[in-house]
């Protein structure tokens, strides 16, 4: 497994955006509201990676995962952290999430920042045993009961 950062010469972007949706696909019916993943283009993506930090994992041929982050003033904040169903259980979003570490530490930042739905429970408890807290639970535009956890990772 090779991770690899998203740069100017990624040219895989079709690929990847297949890999978010699928990635993302259990959550349909189960969040409200529906993943932002799906409003994500080739084009959208390509610009996401030019403005944030993306690291892809690589397993031969095959992508296997991916995160972006977003350094913000006291922390890195994490999203589409994605990993195909065929690498689930292989340490994939750990070696994605320790990459997403030393970013954040290259750029002094002391803490990992993410959002997580409400609804989605085994997330809650991945989160928490890779060092996640819960500091903040927030809603939707719209919406008038939490949506979203906030979590952070002190490094």
């Amino acid at each position: 497994m090779q991770i690899i950062r998203i740069d100017a010469a990624f040219d895989r972007y079709k690929e990847l955006l297949a890999l978010i949706l699928d990635a993302f696909a259990y959550m349909d019916g189960r969040i409200d509201p529906p993943s932002s993943a799906h409003a994500l283009t080739i084009e959208g993506l390509s610009e996401k990676a030019s403005a944030e930090i993306g690291f892809v994992a690589v397993d031969g041929s095959v992508l296997a995962g991916c995160i972006f982050c977003k350094p913000e003033t006291d922390c890195l904040y994490i999203g589409k952290l994605a990993v195909s169903a065929t690498c689930r259980g292989k340490g994939v979003g750990r070696l994605l999430l320790a990459s997403a570490e030393a970013a954040a530490r290259d750029r002094h930042l002391a803490a990992l920042r993410l959002l997580t739905r409400i609804e989605l429970t085994e997330n809650h408890r991945t989160f928490s045993a890779w060092g996640f807290v819960e500091t903040d639970r927030t809603a939707h535009p719209g919406f008038t009961r939490p949506t979203s956890i906030e979590m952070r990772k002190t490094l």
